[in-house]
Order: C-alpha cells, then structure tokens, then sequence
C-alpha cells in the first residue's frame, strides 16, 4: 500500500512554529512526511530537520519522499520518548523547533494486517515497531479480567470497561484465544448492551484505542518526549504538539500548565520557597481545532487538537 499522509493542521503549525531558512527542526513523528515536507521546503538549504518515527515503513516512504531534499533531512527510526539522546546521537544539543503529533497514522490504520482497525480483519498485533514489544493479541489473551479492565476503562475511558473484559475472558475459555480483530469486535459487540450500540462512534472504537495505547505505552511515550523536547529547545523555540483524544490532550494540557506556572509549593505555605520560573510561554489559550473545511477534506483530521507554546528560560543559566 503506498503511503499517503494528509498533514493535520498544516497551517496552524506552520505559523506556530515559524520555520525559518537556517533554523533546526525536530518532526517527531514523520509518517507520510507531509508536515516534515513544508518544514524542511522552508528551512533548506541550509537547516536541519530531524525526522523520526517508530514505523520503519513510516521512515522509508517519507525519506522517498522528501529525498529532493537532500542532507536537510535527518531520517531515524526511534521512538520519539528519546528525543534527547536521538538528538545528542546527531550531535544536537538545542533545536529552534519540535513538532510532535501523538496520533497513529492513517497509514497504520488503513494497511488492514497491522491490527490497527476495527473495520478490518487481521491479526491483532497494534505494534507500531513490528521489531518487537508485546501485540494486542498477547494483551488480550494473556492479561486477567482485572487487568483488562484497567486499560479498556483508563486507556479508553470506556463505560463497558469490565463487562468486555469479562466477555473476553469467557470466551478465550470457551473458545481458544482471540486471534483477530473480527473476532476481538465480535466480542465486544456481544458485551456491550444492543440499546447503547445504536448510538454513538464503532461500539469498539474505545476499547481498541486503549489497546494500542497500552501495546505501544504511548502515554508514558508522550509524557517523556514533552518533557525532552522542553529541555532541547532554545529560548524562542517553539513547541507544537497534535493529539487525538482526551487522555493525550490533558496530558499535554497538564504538561503545558505546569511549566508556564510560577511557584511549585504546596499550597498553604506561608510564602514561596521553591524558586521556580516559568519554562514556557503558552501560544495557545484553549487547544486549536481543525475547521470544517478540513475534515470535510479529511474525516480523520475531526478529534485533532493542537496546543503550543515557545520556550522563554534556559534551564542551564536560570534566564
């Protein structure tokens, strides 16, 4: 299948960041390349852009892609959680920009044997690096009623949380192991009561949601690459950063908030003893959405948030 990838708030994130000629930009997950391919156009010839994603496939179409951009591209396969030690690998210690969209591509999705889709039959694998790590299969045949519920209902906010656990459960009993998402959506359906299936999203859109999430531990991922990408950055250098659903938009939400506050004590302390300065300015007050011209071009560009912020103190020197 080849590789198309319709960039998500191509336009919010290129005023955000602010890509110059020169200027050294970090896309941390390159996919199809469509994001990496305006940035690296407006920082050639002699920028820099570091390009990485977890998805080898990922990695080689957009290198295909973007190959008339010469040694402006730095491609790597990695997960984006090391962003600073990938960076130190290239000997990169402050970059003026990072772009990190936390979502799974549509690439992913629509290529049926990665396990991704609900509306396709395969495997259940979810692996975003199919180099190794645990599949969605083993999560789901090997992990306890208590334990399945833990993801389905924190990963996937999802209300049926133990009912489907318990249904999984009984059916790897009865029946052998769930070996394919038909047979996982099969299941779920079946849990799940048929007058709350007539309304709302796929009755398994949450519960796959939450296992991907905890196949590839894309929270902690994210939690980790944030606080990389604010220590890489240079005063002025700016932070953008794309999710898909509530738990990734709290996170960076929290994240964001933090790090522009000013005192860290406790409250109730009688005056502050911390000494904390504000890391960040934040460039967005409430999350940016997609307009409804782009997700009539693009359906899945719908859930899309986008929040930003620019650096404003070196850690190092406290200014």
């Amino acid at each position: 299948m080849q590789f198309v990838h319709e960039p998500v708030l191509l336009e919010k994130v290129l005023e955000i960041l602010q890509p110059q000629p020169g200027g050294i930009f970090v896309d941390c997950t390159v996919g199809g390349g469509g994001h990496s391919l305006e940035i690296a156009s407006r920082i050639s010839p002699d920028g820099k852009l570091v390009a990485i994603d977890r998805d080898r496939e990922a990695v080689a179409a957009a290198s295909r892609r973007l190959q008339h951009l010469g040694e402006t591209v730095v491609f790597v396969q990695d997960n984006f959680r090391y962003l600073k030690s990938i960076l130190a690998s290239l000997g990169l210690e402050k970059v003026d920009g990072v772009l990190l969209d936390a979502g799974v591509s549509s690439y992913q999705l629509d290529e049926g044997e990665r396990g991704f889709s609900y509306h396709a039959d395969a495997a259940l694998d979810m692996r975003m690096d199919r180099n190794g790590g645990i599949t969605a299969a083993q999560l789901v045949n090997e992990s306890s009623t208590e334990e399945l519920t833990r993801i389905i209902r924190d990963f996937g906010e999802e209300l049926w949380a133990r009912r489907i656990a318990e249904f999984i459960v009984t059916r790897r009993q009865r029946s052998g192991p769930i070996r394919t998402t038909t047979e996982l959506v099969e299941t779920i359906k079946a849990a799940i009561p048929a007058k709350a299936r007539r309304h709302g999203n796929h009755p398994a859109r949450r519960t796959f949601q939450a296992l991907r999430i905890a196949v590839n531990d894309e929270l902690a991922a994210l939690e980790q690459a944030l606080d990389d990408a604010l220590r890489v950055l240079r005063p002025g250098g700016r932070l953008a950063v794309i999710t898909f659903h509530s738990l990734e938009d709290r996170l960076v939400k929290k994240k964001f908030q933090r790090a522009a506050g000013c005192c860290q004590c406790p409250p109730g302390l009688p005056q502050c003893s911390c000494g904390w300065k504000p890391q960040i300015l934040l460039l967005t007050g409430k999350a940016l959405r997609p307009t409804a011209e782009e997700v009539a071009r693009n359906p899945r560009a719908r859930s899309a948030r986008l929040r930003a912020a620019v650096k404003v103190l070196d850690e190092r020197t406290g200014e």
